[in-house]
């Protein structure tokens, strides 16, 4: 006898994983199966998904399942509720089955993964992949109303885009600031050490900008950490300090005086950017930044990824 039983495969113990295919396809075998989960989530007060709020009645009440349509009518006044209504799911002809494969495959990799792959993998066209995409990034992975950032608080900023050609002439400083500003996108970035981080992308490098971004995501008993940048000067007045580790003399760490962390950050960014999606247009950047930052925030918690942001559809 086999030490397993094939008919029934578990995860096993060792497994890094936290929601396997196994369990995703138990869970979530068709469409119908799907949109259930979608009304007990969002619509249902009992454990059946028997009973729900009616805003008509003002009152829970009993609902049933309306034969040949994605809904659940009122026993007593007939009202109907759908469970896709206002979701990324609403009037989608997509099958809701691939919809939550699709945020199973983003969830669980971790240099993210193309609307091309999702294309073979759903079997859907192009156009169709690229917009569940774009909807799961920028309306269920968006941070903006996650809690300003506390503690040891590194920053930093980038310049994400293409690299000179041999024509440029840029020995002038001026005049590579100008082309950078021109060719490339700004990226802010400020993470908690061994906590969050928040990404954005913004307009340029000046400090009215990153100074902006600083106060309105940072609480001000926070501790800072920059690079040597003149642009950071003046945050120590809003902050309980300011660190700074000076790059230029090529020196990374100096006692707990770094920017590693927020560095790490990008890296993992640029690098998946580059082998996954190859390049970014700047109208773009900040859905793939949204979705690396809300893997990132999510690394260690022991909820699956895959769930939280089922349920992050639902409500």
């Amino acid at each position: 006898m086999p030490p397993v039983n094939r008919s029934n495969p578990v995860r096993a113990a060792s497994s890094e994983s936290r929601y396997s295919l196994m369990e995703f396809m138990r869970e979530f075998p068709d469409d119908e199966a799907c949109l259930r989960w979608l009304w007990k989530t969002r619509h249902a007060v009992d454990e059946e998904g028997k009973r729900a709020f009616c805003p008509k009645c003002e009152l829970d009440r009993p609902f049933h399942r309306v034969s040949g349509r994605p809904a659940w009518d009122c026993d007593y006044c007939g009202y109907h509720l759908h469970p896709t209504a206002g979701t990324i799911f609403h009037k989608s002809s997509t099958s809701l089955q691939l919809w939550f494969y699709a945020m199973f495959l983003v969830s669980q990799t971790r240099c993210g993964i193309s609307a091309k792959q999702l294309e073979r993998e759903l079997g859907v066209t192009y156009k169709t992949a690229w917009r569940m995409l774009n909807k799961i990034r920028n309306q269920l992975m968006d941070e903006e109303d996650a809690a300003p950032l506390s503690g040891e608080v590194e920053m930093d900023e980038t310049a994400y885009g293409g690299k000179p050609r041999a024509s440029d002439d840029l020995s002038n400083p001026v005049k590579r600031a100008e082309w950078v500003n021109e060719t490339k996108t700004s990226v802010f970035a400020m993470v908690e050490r061994r906590g969050r981080v928040r990404a954005m992308v913004v307009p340029d490098r000046s400090a009215p900008t990153l100074r902006g971004a600083a106060l309105e995501y940072v609480l001000p008993e926070s501790m800072i950490f920059t690079d040597e940048w003149p642009l950071y000067k003046g945050l120590a007045s809003h902050f309980a300090g300011h660190r700074r580790i000076k790059h230029k003399a090529k020196i990374y760490v100096e006692g707990d005086t770094h920017t590693n962390t927020v560095e790490g950050f990008f890296g993992n960014v640029k690098t998946s950017i580059s082998g996954t999606y190859h390049a970014v247009s700047r109208k773009w950047l900040q859905g793939y930044l949204n979705e690396f930052v809300w893997r990132y925030n999510r690394r260690d918690d022991e909820r699956s990824m895959f769930l939280q942001l089922a349920t992050r559809a639902a409500l």
